[in-house]
């Protein structure tokens, strides 16, 4: 069994000058391929289940499912729950046997937030799991804008809260297509200069892929969200399946074909930022 905490992964990763792949569920297609991509690179893996794919399947079953593939894999798994809003959606994956709690009040003011995500942390690490958190909102493709960390104010948000993980917003935007934009990199030195919390990029999508891998190695970026671009990649393989014999109808064989391609992109997703050989 290689089921672990987001600390277990994220601490050596910082020791270690490299990152970890928090790695967006919405089925059993892509979380099973993502592990079997983990597998090949020999690096550890952060499954997460975002509200998109709560919305679709209970957290019990997710936490059932994360769990046995973490079961049956050769290096460690995280059960990540990704963007909880609420004490009691955070509670509930707990109980279902995640072992990582992110808790998003970036919309809040700082005080409020703070203070629940505190909340939340406590509750993780009294049962022996991890707690993320996020300070300054990070905007959406074609939607809300972001609003970037404050350093003085991640320095707080770290030390009152107590988190494992800290995600920023440093120019980075969630479900973005393309990869023309790129980090503040001043921002992220100065956060890094008034705290050693391990730091996490939401919307690593649209990061070029040479900028993560220079911060995997050279700052204290320790892990990348990444949902956009392995979507586009089953989306991609699903119409190709689909499309190649339009008189096949059963799920499972049209589902099996995707399997490939997104392991081959998830590969590269994560050997851009793993632990170099």
């Amino acid at each position: 069994m290689t089921l672990a905490t987001l600390s277990d992964v994220l601490l050596p990763a910082l020791r270690g000058g490299y990152a970890v792949a928090g790695l967006v569920t919405l089925g059993w297609e892509d979380m099973r391929a993502y592990v079997a991509a983990a597998e090949t690179e020999g690096a550890p893996v952060i499954l997460q289940a975002g509200p998109s794919c709560r919305a679709h399947t209970p957290l019990p079953v997710l936490g059932k499912m994360f769990r046995h593939l973490a079961d049956e894999a050769s290096v460690p798994v995280v059960a990540h729950l990704d963007h909880g809003y609420t004490f009691e959606e955070c509670k509930a994956a707990l109980e279902s046997g995640f072992t990582s709690l992110m808790y998003d009040g970036s919309r809040k003011p700082l005080s409020q937030n703070i203070e629940e995500t505190a909340a939340i942390a406590e509750l993780a690490h009294s049962a022996g799991i991890s707690c993320e958190g996020e300070i300054g909102f990070v905007g959406y493709s074609g939607g809300e804008d972001s609003d970037g960390t404050d350093p003085d104010e991640a320095a707080r948000f770290a030390r009152e809260t107590g988190v494992d993980a800290m995600a920023i917003s440093v120019g980075n935007v969630h479900l973005q297509q393309d990869k023309q934009g790129g980090l503040d990199e001043d921002r992220i030195r100065a956060i890094e200069s008034v705290t050693d919390v391990p730091l996490v990029i939401h919307g690593g999508s649209g990061v070029p892929i040479a900028q993560r891998h220079a911060l995997a190695k050279g700052s204290n970026i320790c892990k990348f969200n990444i949902g956009t671009e392995l979507r586009m990649a089953f989306g991609s393989a699903l119409r190709t399946a689909v499309n190649s014999n339009p008189d096949r109808f059963d799920r499972v064989a049209i589902l099996k074909e995707t399997h490939d391609p997104i392991v081959a992109a998830a590969r590269r997703v994560i050997r851009a930022i793993s632990k170099p050989e």
